[in-house]
């Protein structure tokens, strides 16, 4: 019986598909010589992202997709194959080829994946590159966030509303889900991050726990303030269990895990923080708050404004003391200056101080690390010696590190190379050995001229030559004519077409010296460069503490610099419950304006016992958004620790802003407008807190008129009526809700003005008190540039329908609603409500449980049905 043929697999192909199988989700770029190379599948996703030329071989018979890139490359097609969303395992050769006779030993050192990166080719500057991870707990949801290129580490856990709006904020690069809550995780979240599914076990608690104290070297969690984190502390757990999984085991920046305090900061929602276009707009090319006030010079200044702006403060103390330095910093312009050259000096500490950690910091940048720490000494004494007590602070807890700088000083040169073999790392007079070394190395050209004078001189060969080639090294070359005068001594190795090589004794003594001088220059620049960053490590914790001092000195830098720039006001934080705006301005639609062109202030005032909801109408156009984005923006950024663009504000501090504004379609996500305008609304309506600030934009467009109306009547009345009182700005083109401020007390009318001209309309964008008559649609199409007979039509349409359906008898209707509501059905002469009304008058509702609430109420159904048997 004829055996079948089994093909043949050559043995790099074996120990490629070895390595394969242990990665079977990411792509395995496999080091091959000089190149990378991609296999099969992963070289048809590689060719397609990298635009390389996709090829094949035969490997046994079986033709296989090949496509490749020298390895030195690596750092240009590595980003883009993360950014594409890749899980990227890199193997490299672990040993040198010239050293076995067999397969050279090959495996991965590293996986990269979106979220996992120190290259700097893949990380932004100012954006911090996280992993999260999210569990999904019985009562809650854990979420944890960490970057390995920062070393941050944080940690929360709540309601899925919590943890969407965290997601939001800090926007990772990768998402790690179990895969028992795939669906979970995309019903609740969407489908818009890049998610990794993991396996369930990796999820348990205890797993966790030990993970994590195995990392922080602990018995207990409890100093870092998450131990009643339960679900937390999974996902914290989770994401260090892939850090490791991923190759990346050298973690000491990862030092401290910290809980994100929700109680500390304002409470926003991601449609919010979509809304105001925080970080991002919906338009293209659109200009977002971040945009505007992002006058940071540094990284770490640069990521934690968004920080700052993710997570504004409700502490009035704290703010107080960022506003502090803004106007200190104000009134001494040379301070500031100061301040900004230094820092401009310093580059990413943060990131430096992680790649010594991981030992992936190269020459240069142990350099750089050096001369931004040098650059932390002047700021330290300037600060010192300020009169504003907060910047004092900050400059008591600078580190100098006096020590480190020194080490590095004295150890490298300060033109030290990125890679050690491409030029002196190790400065001179550091290392006897090494300057012996480098004295045969390069004194070798002195040494061999001085020889061939002494030759020449000593054999009378005018011609003499000293070379040197690869197969025999150093020579000594005699052309043919002068043969006979080579001294006996001399060994002749080649002989040429018109001349013949020699070598002597001395040439071979000096040639072994000089070889061996310059390999042992670059093993001992080596071994002397590892043990220097091997040292630093004891560093870490100060530098990073460093970084974090000086990203607030930038922030509050940049904050005064914005201040300065378009004339921003130190807000007056108090613990009332009132805001008070005097000509406020919008900060992003104030440097949009066409040149000459000014921006309309307007004054807002609101609280809970007179002006607790403003009704603005207007017609569209008139700038009724922009008022209410204003109050929030400025109420952010004061509590941000932001001067504002104001004349004067008061503002007692706020914990919660909601907004609802316009028709922020969801339809590609299969829900109509107005059915996602009542899921935000309703959202804000079960939240609602004595310090909130609610901001709706045209409540109820999404439906008919009527509907419209109602629905936006019965929401105001609703706040209006909840014991929150919480502060409101409505914009309306509903005039009727105007009526609203005759029956409720705390409801008053404004408008945003305009001109009426001739046959055109003027947009004043001012607020005035009082309701505005009637709406300017029509006014607005023909600006737009309408059609004359469809503008001539919508005219008459409109005259016949204000004559049947008069404004004045829908507000009419509305109102006896109102009153009938008022109306206490108890006083009909009816035995059973008299009941009934007995019933719910003694009720203690402080005591009474949902589940007897409910029975309470059925109880009460069954009476009145019976009633209803009994009388039909």
């Amino acid at each position: 019986m004829a055996k079948t043929q089994k093909k043949k697999v050559t043995p790099l192909m074996q120990q490629y598909n070895t390595i394969k199988t242990k990665y079977p989700d990411a792509l395995l770029l496999f080091r091959v010589g000089d190149f990378y190379e991609t296999f099969g599948e992963d070289a048809i996703k590689a060719s397609k992202i990298l635009g390389i030329i996709l090829t094949h071989r035969n490997n046994g018979g079986d033709r296989t997709e090949l496509a490749g890139f020298p390895h030195h490359s690596l750092n240009t097609y590595l980003p883009k194959l993360v950014k594409a969303g890749q899980r990227v395992a890199i193997c490299d050769q672990l040993e040198d080829p010239k050293m076995t006779k067999t397969i050279v030993k090959r495996g991965v050192t590293e996986l990269v994946t979106p979220g996992v990166a120190m290259n700097d080719d893949i990380l932004h500057a100012k954006t911090n590159n996280f992993l999260c991870a999210v569990h999904f707990g019985r009562k809650s949801v854990g979420i944890s966030f960490v970057d390995i290129s920062t070393g941050e580490f944080l940690t929360a856990e709540g309601g899925e509303e919590q943890v969407d709006k965290l997601l939001q904020n800090f926007a990772p690069n990768e998402v790690l889900v179990s895969k028992a809550h795939k669906k979970e995780f995309l019903t609740s979240f969407g489908s818009a991050f890049h998610t990794f599914f993991m396996e369930d076990w990796v999820f348990q608690e205890d797993y966790a726990q030990e993970t994590l104290n195995a990392h922080f070297k602990t018995k207990t969690l409890k100093g870092f303030g998450v131990d009643h984190l339960k679900c937390g502390i999974v996902a914290s757990g989770v994401v260090l269990h892939y850090l490791s999984e991923t190759q990346h085991k050298r973690l000491q920046h990862i030092n401290v895990l910290q809980r994100i305090a929700e109680e500390e900061h304002i409470w926003m929602d991601r449609f919010t923080i979509r809304n105001l276009e925080l970080y991002q707009s919906t338009q293209q090319n659109a200009v977002t708050l971040l945009d505007v006030i992002d006058k940071t010079i540094s990284p770490m200044g640069g990521r934690l404004l968004k920080r700052w702006l993710a997570l504004p403060l409700k502490n009035i103390e704290k703010i107080n003391r960022r506003h502090e330095i803004i106007s200190h910093l104000i009134s001494d312009e040379t301070l500031q200056q100061k301040l900004q050259h230094h820092i401009k000096q310093i580059g990413d500490l943060e990131r430096l101080i992680s790649k010594t950690a991981t030992g992936k910091i190269n020459p240069k940048e142990v350099v750089q690390l050096k001369n931004s720490l040098e650059a932390i000494v002047p700021i330290k004494s300037l600060n010192g010696h300020s009169e504003c007590e907060a910047l004092q602070l900050i400059s008591d807890r600078l580190h100098s590190c006096d020590l480190l700088r020194a080490r590095v000083k004295e150890m490298l040169s300060e033109e030290a190379p990125v890679q050690i073999s491409k030029g002196k790392t190790i400065a001179d007079g550091y290392s006897e050995e090494l300057d012996e070394l480098r004295q045969l190395a390069f004194s070798g050209k002195d040494y061999l001229n001085k020889m061939l004078a002494r030759e020449t001189e000593r054999t009378g060969i005018t011609s003499l030559k000293i070379a040197s080639n690869n197969v025999f090294g150093y020579y000594i070359e005699v052309r043919n004519t002068h043969k006979d005068k080579v001294p006996e001594e001399w060994i002749r190795k080649q002989t040429l077409v018109s001349a013949e090589r020699y070598i002597t004794e001395e040439l071979k003594e000096y040639e072994a010296k000089i070889l061996g001088a310059e390999e042992r220059i670059q093993s001992l620049e080596q071994q002397l460069f590892a043990q220097l960053v091997l040292w630093m490590q004891e560093y870490i914790t100060p530098v990073q503490h460093n970084a974090h001092l000086i990203a607030q000195l930038d922030c509050l830098c940049g904050f005064t610099q914005l201040a300065k720039d378009h004339a921003y006001v130190a807000p007056e934080m108090n613990d009332s419950t009132e805001i008070d705006i005097r000509n406020g301005r919008h900060p992003v639609i104030e440097k949009q304006l066409p040149l000459g062109e000014e921006y309309i202030a307007n004054d807002v005032v609101l609280n809970r016992d007179h002006q607790q909801i403003i009704m603005i109408t207007g017609p569209n156009m008139s700038g009724k958004s922009a008022i209410l984005r204003q109050t929030a923006l400025i109420v952010l950024m004061a509590q941000m620790g932001s001067f504002v663009p104001a004349e004067s504000a008061k503002i007692g501090y706020v914990d919660k802003i909601f907004t609802r504004v316009g028709a922020s379609d969801n339809i590609s996500m299969g829900e109509s407008t107005f059915m996602v305008e009542m899921n935000e609304t309703a959202s804000i309506l079960n939240n609602l807190s004595e310090r909130s600030l609610v901001l709706l934009d045209e409540i109820g467009r999404g439906t008919s008129t009527y509907d419209g109306i109602s629905i936006a009547w019965a929401i105001s009345e609703y706040l209006h009526e909840h014991p929150a009182r919480a502060k409101t700005l409505f914009a309306t083109h509903y005039h009727e809700l105007n009526e609203m401020s005759s029956t409720f007390e705390r409801i008053k009318n404004y408008n945003v003005s305009v001109k009426e001209l001739k046959d055109t309309v003027l947009f004043l964008r001012k607020l005035t008190p009082g309701g505005s008559e009637h709406s300017f649609g029509i006014h607005v199409a023909k600006m737009a540039g309408m059609p004359q007979q469809v503008i001539h039509k919508a005219n008459k349409i409109l005259k016949k329908l204000e004559k049947s359906h008069s404004s004045e008898e829908l507000t009419d209707k509305l109102q006896s609603v109102q009153n009938e509501m008022q109306l206490s059905f108890f006083n009909l002469d009816d035995p059973l409500l008299e009941e009934i009304k007995e019933e719910i008058t003694h009720l203690d509702i402080n005591t009474l449980t949902p589940v007897e609430a409910l029975m309470k109420l059925n109880e009460i159904k069954r009476l009145l049905t019976k009633n209803k048997k009994a009388t039909s």
